[in-house]
């Protein structure tokens, strides 16, 4: 499982019945040239990665990432009911720090196969990894790690050093991911 905890759902159980694990990212310690080839096989392999902001923010285009965020949150632990997308379009797409330069997309021909979506909280110094999540036939294939790579200039674009993220207990192989790309725990 490659998702990490979307902010686009209701929790089942109450956010203090669940000790989140919380992660945090140094951009400048993230060692890039590690990383590349996970961007590079996508590339061979014909997956595109762009962002929303380099394909289009349109009410098409945010349709279309309603859609794969729903699909690809169903298997985080304790998700609860997904948002209608009008209530997904307030809590994502009106939400002060959403920008579309910060939703990485990976696609293989028209098909939407992956998400990396990262909010702007630079009033707080640093940026939110709210989701990452590829559809099920991608996954394996190092998909994410590819997203978060690409996207890893989002931080600076906020003027940032600092991602964030936080994940469900049992979501061990999203926190092993971003253990794995330089993640570190954290207490915030």
């Amino acid at each position: 499982m490659t998702q990490t905890q979307d902010s686009s759902h209701r929790p089942a159980a109450s956010p203090a019945a669940v000790e989140w694990v919380k992660l945090q990212l140094d951009v400048d310690a993230f060692d890039l040239a590690r990383f590349q080839p996970y961007v590079d096989r996508c590339r061979t392999s014909g997956i595109r990665l762009t962002t929303l902001s380099e394909l289009g923010d349109t009410p098409e285009h945010r349709q279309a990432l309603y859609e794969l965020n729903k699909e690809c949150s169903a298997d985080i632990p304790e998700r609860g009911a997904f948002f209608t997308y009008d209530e997904y379009a307030r809590h994502r797409f009106d939400a002060p720090g959403y920008d579309p330069r910060g939703v990485v997309l990976a696609l293989d021909g028209d098909a939407w196969i992956g998400m990396a979506a990262t909010s702007d909280q630079r009033a707080s110094g640093f940026v939110l990894n709210e989701m990452t999540g590829v559809r099920a036939p991608y996954r394996g294939r190092g998909i994410s790690v590819a997203m978060k790579t690409y996207g890893i200039g989002f931080p600076g674009l906020c003027g940032v050093s600092t991602v964030r993220t936080f994940h469900h207990p049992l979501n061990v192989a999203a926190i092993a991911m971003n253990r794995t790309m330089g993640y570190v725990d954290a207490t915030w």
